[in-house]
């Protein structure tokens, strides 16, 4: 009789009593039922006079085979079957976008960029997001996460990344959940892994495909959108599978060619909530200070605030904000004196550039605030300089009291009211202040409707400062109004590049939604208003825009529901109030798309 020798034989037996004496104690272990005999598995080999046994609690096989001259009687571990280990997993594949076409035209440029693309972006996302590489090809990877949203979130970043110009490849992204087999080695395969390879294939060049299994998983917890592109027939995948392609993907901003930097809320370290507002005051004056300085770029508080209250990582605030320096530092206010504490990091290395901390009794505060504004513009830029940082200084309250006043009283929200603009109006001719200017006119136009010489005054406040999201978005709305829809997308682009995480962003985003239909560019103008529909889900001109849209493309089962979602959070909407309040009497293609979509006149 042959025996397999992948067998290990436990017990001889030296005669058949022997052998029966066995058998009569294994009786009383399948009596208390801690084994059974059992019927010959199909997968395991017969003998003649074979008997099977079961070890219930570790599931064990084993086999008692006859007795054999060379081997005896005895029990013999049976073969196992290999267990097949298999877990779920959200599984991401990526490839370059024309690999072929590029290795033909420079064969080692491509292959060094891939290389250095898969080292310095994809391989940092995974490890960001807990991602474990499976495997690379010579023109893309696979990766698994234990989270459907940890896998979103590292391709977003990672396209993202590429679409600021931190590579010049181009990635399809396709995602999908699923169970896999898992190998020796640590491979994984199945249709978990097959799928996610097929939506990748169909993905657009720099896009994300994701299935439905997915989109379900992470709908609602992410900050992007999702297209619905329905069911898709993928290669040698037996059902079709529901896909959607992920939306709302923006480019990390690129550096600008001039110093840029980003001013961080500093930390309060006077252990008195109510000292909170002279830190952030503090840090509103010094962005106010370098902002006057048309040689540096600098980000609008809106945005830098938006760090307010979390533990940030200075790299990633860097490639946020589209900045080279972040500012970041403490305030602390005690025993009738100040100390602010600072630290200017080049966001590109984490380096510290510069570092220092400045003392002053509580009533020279406003001169240590002048002393940090120097140091911090002199370490970004060391030719600066002297008389232009003194252009920068401004004339402010010599009493402390009414500064301290000052800081609690100013408006967080950028809105003033209608007494108090048309006071500032009266006054914009005569101050050189760009937000004096830009808000006073914007506030003006909604007052009375008196758009002569606007367009003017927002010229001269951008002139003032160029590092002004308040008078870029203005500007951009006043030329809009104007019927002059390049030059406000232009402004409206520039606004949304010196605030790009701002609160309020779904403003410039519609005003340049409006702009692009005037324009044509009815796509452009959709992926603006869903940005700004994402951001500000009750905002009714995200709707307009929207409804306006569709309908000129001929999408009108989207037009007639950004038009139903629009009466829904604005109930009293009319084309023509709509007209008279808003000021756009010159937008002829917006007004007709309104009326295709059917909303009341």
């Amino acid at each position: 009789m042959a025996v397999s020798w992948e067998w290990k034989k436990i017990l001889l037996f030296g005669s058949l009593r022997e052998r029966d004496s066995f058998l009569s104690w294994m009786q009383v272990q399948i009596a208390s039922g801690i084994s059974q005999e059992i019927e010959l598995p199909p997968d395991q080999p017969r003998e003649p006079g074979d008997r099977w046994f079961r070890h219930i609690p570790t599931g064990s096989l084993w086999r008692l085979v006859p007795i054999n001259d060379t081997y005896g009687p005895g029990f013999w571990p049976a073969q196992d079957k290999p267990r097949v280990q298999r877990r779920l997993a959200a599984i991401l594949a990526a490839d370059v976008v024309g690999y072929s076409a590029l290795m033909e035209h420079d064969e080692e440029a491509t292959y060094a960029e891939f290389e250095r693309l898969k080292r310095e972006l994809i391989e940092h996302g995974l490890s960001r997001h807990e991602g474990r590489l499976i495997k690379t090809t010579g023109d893309g990877a696979l990766a698994e996460f234990a989270s459907p949203s940890a896998a979103v979130r590292c391709a977003v970043e990672i396209q993202e990344s590429i679409a600021s110009g931190r590579s010049s490849l181009k990635l399809r992204i396709g995602i999908n959940l699923g169970e896999v087999i898992v190998g020796a080695d640590g491979d994984l395969f199945g249709d978990g892994i097959n799928i996610a390879v097929r939506l990748e294939g169909i993905a657009d060049p720099g896009g994300i495909l994701i299935s439905e299994k997915v989109c379900n998983e992470v709908e609602g917890k992410l900050d992007v959108g999702f297209e619905d592109r329905g069911e898709q027939q993928l290669k040698n995948i037996s059902k079709p599978v529901h896909a959607y392609a992920v939306e709302g993907l923006s480019a990390a901003p690129p550096l600008p060619d001039k110093p840029s930097i980003a001013v961080l809320p500093f930390e309060n370290m006077s252990g008195d909530p109510a000292h909170e507002y002279f830190a952030d005051g503090m840090v509103e004056e010094i962005i106010t200070a370098l902002s006057r300085f048309k040689s540096l770029f600098v980000i609008a508080r809106n945005s830098s605030f938006t760090f307010k209250g979390h533990g940030v990582d200075v790299k990633e605030v860097g490639r946020r904000l589209g900045v080279r320096y972040v500012l970041e530092g403490s305030v602390r206010k005690a025993s009738g004196k100040v100390r602010i504490a600072g630290q200017l990091i080049d966001a590109t290395t984490g380096a510290h550039t510069w570092a220092d901390r400045f003392e002053r009794d509580l009533t020279d505060v406003l001169a240590l605030q002048d002393d940090v504004t120097v140091a911090v513009v002199s370490a970004v830029q060391p030719k600066l300089l002297q008389t232009e940082i003194a252009m920068a200084t401004r004339r402010r309250p010599e009493n402390l009291t009414a500064y301290d006043l000052f800081l609690r009283a100013m408006p967080r929200d950028l809105r003033f009211e209608r007494s108090e603009a048309v006071r500032l109006l009266r006054l914009a001719l005569g101050i050189d202040d760009p937000e004096t200017l830009a808000w006073s006119s914007k506030t003006s136009a909604s007052i009375d409707g008196n758009s002569e010489g606007e367009i003017e005054m927002a010229d001269r406040a951008v002139a003032l400062n160029p590092n002004s999201y308040i008078a870029w978005y203005c500007r951009g709305r006043f030329y809009e109004i104007a019927g002059l829809p390049e030059e406000a997308v232009r402004s409206f682009e520039r606004a949304i590049r010196m605030s790009p995480v701002d609160p309020l962003l779904h403003q410039p985003l519609i005003g340049m939604g409006y702009a692009f239909i005037e324009l044509g560019r009815f796509d452009e103008a959709i992926a603006a208003g869903k940005k700004a529909q994402r951001q500000s889900p009750s905002f009714p001109p995200a709707y307009c825009c929207l409804a306006s849209a569709f309908a000129h493309l001929g999408r009108d089962a989207a037009a007639r529901e950004a038009a139903a979602r629009l009466l829904e959070v604005d109930p009293a909407f009319t084309i023509s109030v709509w007209i008279a309040r808003d000021g756009h009497s010159n937008a002829r293609l917006l007004i007709e798309g309104l009326r295709k979509a059917g909303l009341p006149e």
